[in-house]
């Protein structure tokens, strides 16, 4: 098969990268060299590295790599815009090859960014043209994006990704939650009660501990009420974006499932779509963008 351009996922630790045919995958590499690990001045040689035996064809990359502290600095493009990528190129056709950044999207009021994201609203869009509505995005730093008219209105960022897993893995509750593990039932009423009482979630925090000690509470139970509030608490902040919208999340299998579980608790039927497809639906538009500008 031959191989046109190559598409990079290139984020904070991890880079991911696909030898592509047109809009089809011929080969796919995943590595821990993600931009949190590299210099500047480093990137050319990782990628020269890490592609070695494909083709001196374009690159298209997205995610962190456009960051400020990461191989060059690709631009904001500020919202309301087109979904359409927008493309920086590194100086000097690292490798022989022309390579490409796409721009991350950002919000003047209120102040909010987003980095690797507006690709996968790309790859929805690409794949579902029809699309009005709401694209979830739950990770460490979770969007809600609003998206109308082929277009990201406005959007918003919550931390729940990250609360967790510092509360889960650095905090006293480290020794009281699951590293895995599901209870449906626990998970969806924290998530109702947080919404509608998120003061007492806020005391219960403490609460699993102390039942962890004094009854037993089963690590599981604990991981369910303690994601289930912290999503809880997302939903109502969240709210003006998902209340009567369709919604389609993109994520993890895992991660999304439980947003997905917590939304149709609310009467919101979610749609789901896997992070690979967006993210290589959206290279592969961003990939089109290039040739339509060479």
């Amino acid at each position: 098969m031959t191989i046109d351009w190559i598409a990079a996922d290139w984020g904070t630790t991890n880079l991911r990268l696909w030898a592509m045919s047109g809009r089809t995958p011929s080969e796919a590499r995943a590595l821990d060299r993600g931009m949190g690990g590299l210099r500047p001045d480093q990137f050319a040689a990782v990628l020269a590295e890490e592609t070695d035996g494909w083709p001196a064809v374009p690159v298209i990359a997205s995610g962190m790599v456009g960051a400020r502290q990461g191989w060059i600095e690709a631009p904001y493009v500020p919202a309301p815009c087109p979904a359409v990528p927008q493309l920086v190129p590194v100086p000097g056709d690292p490798g022989g090859r022309p390579v490409r950044i796409v721009c991350g999207v950002s919000q003047t009021s209120p102040a909010d960014v987003m980095r690797g994201e507006e690709t996968q609203v790309a790859g929805l869009l690409s794949l579902s043209p029809e699309f009005d509505g709401i694209v979830c995005l739950p990770g460490t730093h979770t969007k809600w994006v609003r998206v109308s008219a082929d277009e990201i209105c406005n959007f918003k960022s919550l931390m729940t990704g990250e609360l967790f897993g510092l509360i889960a893995g650095q905090s006293m509750l480290r020794h009281t939650v699951a590293a895995e593990g599901h209870d449906p039932d626990l998970f969806r009423a924290a998530v109702s009660d947080a919404m509608a009482r998120p003061e007492r979630g806020f005391g219960g925090l403490f609460q699993l501990r102390a039942e962890a000690l004094l009854a037993d509470l089963d690590p599981v139970a604990a991981r369910a009420r303690l994601s289930g509030t912290l999503i809880g608490w997302e939903l109502a902040a969240a709210k003006p974006w998902w209340l009567g919208c369709e919604v389609t999340i993109i994520g993890a299998p895992a991660l999304s499932a439980l947003y997905a579980e917590a939304l149709t608790a609310q009467g919101v039927p979610a749609a789901q779509m896997s992070v690979e497809d967006a993210t290589l639906a959206g290279l592969a538009a961003a990939h089109r963008q290039f040739v339509a500008e060479s």
